[in-house]
């Protein structure tokens, strides 16, 4: 019997071995069947991108497919899937029979640049070296071609995920970046001043870069940039979901958590439980929960860290409770992110989210019926805080982000901010203190108070010309005339701190419009096109001018 199981095993292996190229019509078929699929089952999918742009660019690939390679065409389509732009919906590279081959290194993208983060060993002077150009082409330029491939939700989540579409040869050649499909690369590199070229040779078939939370680590045949004589609090311990670790000189409760499931030895409920017990009982000063390396999992644990941290009432107060995120703060981790955002005095550090505030998620495979590459489609839409309050992502309060000197000598500058931010009166959220003075009536200290929070250095993380516009369009979508009348008050006091904004005329012209005042908006929407010449803001000043002439 297990003879004839190995025979049967060898018959399957060789088929899928000896599978025969699909003809070009076969993979016209199913990018036709793709379409269909998506516009029949996924139409919901179409936010950032519309079905005529998305029509447009399969129209465009079934076109080129007799003169493309095969691995031209599965680029081809995660360009088209990306076009949707939620990281959870996208074509993967490592699909057999076609997986795609990697070079041996992981890139990551510092303030500085993009390094060489990690590589094998046959590449050891390519270790922590910048990257300045790939075959001869700028890195800029290399950028600028692979990101079409990324499921890009966010300019982070492309530093954080898509940079290493860089790995492919695949991906290089079908970008232009190559002329052939070549399974070397010459990359141009600056180490220590000096520059010098490397060859990078791919892994066998079958063999991916050994990254883990972003990283290579040293060990075995693969070597990291940084320094080993230490470990700096965010990369220890990283076989753990979750570990603490009470710093005694700061007084302060340091939290990893780098994943959002269950520790088989101890659940989410009780690390925090305990995290929080000792919190207490040592007299910590300041509670850090370091989200930064945390790609997601399981939304439903989520509800016990907040009703933990909400029941905390000595450490949920503003100056005590840090949250450490960045650009790999990901998917069910956005979430937990949002609802501490919504429940919590929180103050977070670091770099911006890779995600969108809210989103679509949880992705199910679409197998296309010639070639059998499954195509990840999300599904599933998740909303922690109201529609008009969606954003790219969740902005930290204390921007901090870091060089690759640091990360290779074991320094962070991020949970250094958080140890050492002591600020009386600190605003977090300074829409909401914005809004609270407006709506308790005092005028008078708003028009004292915002003036200095827009020049004070420490606020310089927030957008408060974009944050005042949202308040008064929220007004004006209202459609009732008082809101309308407050939503002028806004946007007259956003011209008096930014005179030059178009977006401020544009819609006070419409506040004027919806009170039917059309002499006062056709005023301000000729001086909206006046600052903004050649941009969208122009287009739709222009549009709203001819709706009046034709009035």
């Amino acid at each position: 019997m297990k003879n004839i199981l190995f025979i049967l095993s060898m018959l399957l292996f060789l088929h899928v071995s000896a599978q025969e190229p699909l003809e070009a019509t076969q993979w016209q078929e199913d990018l036709r069947f793709l379409q269909n699929t998506i516009h029949k089952d996924y139409p919901f999918l179409f936010v950032k991108t519309t079905k005529e742009d998305f029509d447009a660019a399969v129209t465009t690939l079934y076109n080129d497919i007799p003169n493309l390679q095969t691995h031209e065409i599965i680029v081809g389509m995660s360009r088209i899937i990306s076009l949707f732009k939620y990281g959870h919906t996208y074509v993967s590279f490592h699909q057999k029979p076609y997986e795609f081959s990697q070079l041996p290194f992981n890139l990551y993208a510092f303030n500085d640049g993009i390094y060489i983060q990690g590589a094998h060993k046959n590449y050891s002077k390519a270790v922590g070296a910048k990257v300045i150009a790939i075959e001869g082409k700028p890195i800029a330029a290399v950028l600028k071609a692979i990101e079409p491939t990324v499921e890009v939700e966010n300019s982070q989540y492309f530093k954080a995920y898509g940079i290493n579409n860089m790995r492919y040869p695949e991906i290089l050649h079908a970008q232009k970046i190559t002329k052939t499909l070549q399974n070397t690369i010459t990359f141009t590199l600056e180490k220590n001043g000096k520059e010098f070229t490397q060859s990078f040779t791919t892994l066998p078939k079958g063999e991916r870069v050994p990254t883990h939370r972003g990283y290579v680590h040293q060990k075995g045949d693969w070597l990291d940039s940084r320094d080993q004589s230490t470990t700096p609090l965010y990369l220890q311990q990283l076989d753990k979901v979750y570990f603490s670790e009470y710093l005694t000189k700061e007084k302060a409760m340091y939290v990893r958590h780098s994943r959002i499931k269950d520790e088989a030895e101890e659940s989410t409920k009780d690390f925090y439980t305990r995290v929080l017990n000792e919190v207490v009982t040592k007299g910590a000063e300041k509670l850090i929960i370091d989200l930064r390396l945390n790609g997601g999992g399981n939304n439903y644990l989520n509800k016990e860290v907040i009703k933990t941290l909400i029941k905390a009432e000595k450490i949920n107060t503003i100056g005590k409770l840090f949250v450490i995120i960045g650009k790999r703060t990901f998917s069910a981790c956005q979430n937990l992110v949002n609802e501490i955002d919504n429940y919590t005095n929180v103050i977070f550090v670091g770099e911006p989210t890779a995600e969108n505030i809210n989103f679509w998620g949880d992705n199910r495979p679409v197998s296309l019926p010639n070639s059998g590459i499954n195509v990840s489609l999300s599904y599933l839409w998740w909303q922690d805080k109201p529609a008009l309050e969606n954003a790219p992502w969740i902005a930290p309060s204390i921007p901090v982000t870091m060089s690759f000197e640091e990360y290779a000598h074991n320094q962070d500058p991020v949970l250094e901010a958080a140890l050492r931010f002591e600020v009386a009166d600190f605003k977090p959220k300074p829409m909401d203190y914005v809004i609270h003075l407006y709506l308790s009536g005092q005028t008078q200290k708003l028009a004292e108070e915002l003036p200095k929070m827009i020049q004070d250095p420490l606020y310089a993380f927030f957008d408060f010309e974009n944050g005042l516009l949202k308040v008064g369009n929220i007004l004006l979508q209202s459609g009732r005339a008082p809101q309308i009348q407050a939503s002028i008050q806004v946007f007259s006091m956003v011209l008096g701190l930014f005179p030059d904004s178009a977006s401020a005329h544009t819609y006070l012209g419409r506040s004027y419009i919806a009170l039917g005042q059309p002499e006062k908006a056709a005023a301000v929407l000729h001086k909206a096109i006046s600052l903004d010449t050649d941009g969208e803001i122009r287009k739709v000043a222009t549009t709203l001018l001819s709706e009046l002439s034709n009035d």
